[in-house]
């Protein structure tokens, strides 16, 4: 099996390691996933959805739920851009511009499409690795 695709995101709610693990035999304790570059995308246009904001708020705002760069986001911010999801537009603040993003009519339309894949994605993973208890005995896919 080759290599994931796509950035690897580590889960910002994990920050301890479990004990007796790989992880925290290594002294790390969030666990990797690789994302997609559509998931990145729902993500980013998820919290453009709730208001414009400049490069820095966003990153750390998306950076508060998944542990990913910053040289991870704007080339993601650029694409959304070309791709017309987002639009984008300077402000003067202290005697510079901030450069500010915006979610764009066909943006939230793609979000929501997003929104319509997680889901499908997120409920056929959680049946999969479900556990179901027959007898007092845990099975995996019982």
């Amino acid at each position: 099996m080759g290599r994931p695709r796509g950035p690897v995101v580590r889960a910002a709610w994990e920050k301890t390691p479990r004990e007796n693990t790989p992880a925290a035999a290594k002294g790390g304790g969030l666990m990797a996933f690789a994302i997609g570059p559509q998931l990145l995308d729902g993500c980013v246009l998820a919290v453009l959805s709730r208001g414009d904001a400049y490069g820095y708020i966003l990153t750390q705002q998306v950076k508060a739920r998944l542990d990913i760069s910053e040289s991870t986001l704007y080339p993601v911010l650029r694409r959304l851009q070309r791709d017309g999801l987002l639009k984008v537009y300077d402000r003067p603040y202290q005697g510079r511009n901030r450069r500010y993003y915006a979610i764009t009519t066909v943006g939230r339309t793609q979000l929501e499409r997003r929104r319509e894949e997680w889901k499908q994605f997120r409920d056929g993973v959680e049946e999969l690795l479900k556990e179901d208890e027959q007898d007092g005995q845990t099975y995996l896919f019982g």
